[in-house]
């Protein structure tokens, strides 16, 4: 029987990981704004970057054509490996998010605490059945690269949508704003702007790969209406 080769990847992944996090110049600078109360979406967004950035340094260095058997990338290593790291860096990235809302939401004046979004289990299925499909694992390594920086972003993007949402239906009038990253495609620059709810299109929170384009909502920037009067203030 062939030795089983995921543990220790996944502990060679994670020491690596952990070493670029505690080495990372833009994860200090995002946990010092938290501490301050000072942090905004752009801040969860470079956060999530930078994650994203590591793990994938971390995959590159060490799932190899040679550390794989057969050079190849089979389900039940693909499966293990990506359902580990990928949900500890939503773990890492939803909680930051959440937290960051709700200090936006109390800096307000809103006493609404920010929503933890769940894992997204279909897109880490998603890539997985994608890394394994391909027999040689050398022509499909990139999917271990890119798509896991977007990955990580689309946490902070499924925060922001899933937290002005609720905030809509509580009574408030979220104002999503998109910006361009310098240099941004045709596409990302017609869906950039500033939105206010319900008038929010789907595709302000999507995002295509290499996309750095940031959406943000600041509460503060909403209309409250009073339950009673159903006056804006």
């Amino acid at each position: 029987m062939a030795a089983d080769i995921v543990p220790e990847l996944l502990d060679k992944i994670q020491k690596e990981f952990n070493a670029g996090m505690s080495k990372s110049s833009i994860v200090s600078a995002v946990k010092k704004a938290m501490d301050s109360g000072t942090a905004t979406h752009i801040d969860a967004n470079d956060y999530a970057q930078e994650v994203g950035s590591i793990l994938a340094r971390s995959f590159r260095k060490h799932i190899t054509p040679d550390s794989l058997p057969d050079g190849r990338m089979y389900f039940n290593i693909a499966d293990r490996i990506l359902n580990q790291t990928l949900g500890n860096n939503h773990e890492l990235i939803a909680t930051a998010s959440a937290e960051i809302q709700t200090q936006l939401s109390t800096s307000a004046g809103i006493g609404i605490k920010g929503i933890k979004i769940e894992l997204n289990k279909d897109r880490i299925k998603g890539l997985v059945d994608r890394v394994s499909n391909e027999v040689e694992f050398e022509k499909i390594a990139w999917i271990l690269d890119e798509p896991v920086v977007n990955f990580s972003q689309s946490i902070v993007d499924d925060t922001v949508k899933a937290n002005a949402e609720f905030h809509s239906k509580a009574g408030l009038k979220p104002k999503i704003i998109r910006t361009p990253e310098a240099g941004a495609c045709e596409w990302c620059r017609e869906v950039a702007g500033t939105y206010t709810y319900p008038n929010v299109p789907e595709d302000v929170y999507r995002r295509h790969e290499r996309c750095r384009c940031t959406v943000e909502y600041n509460p503060g920037d909403s209309k409250k209406q009073d339950v009673w009067t159903k006056k804006w203030r």
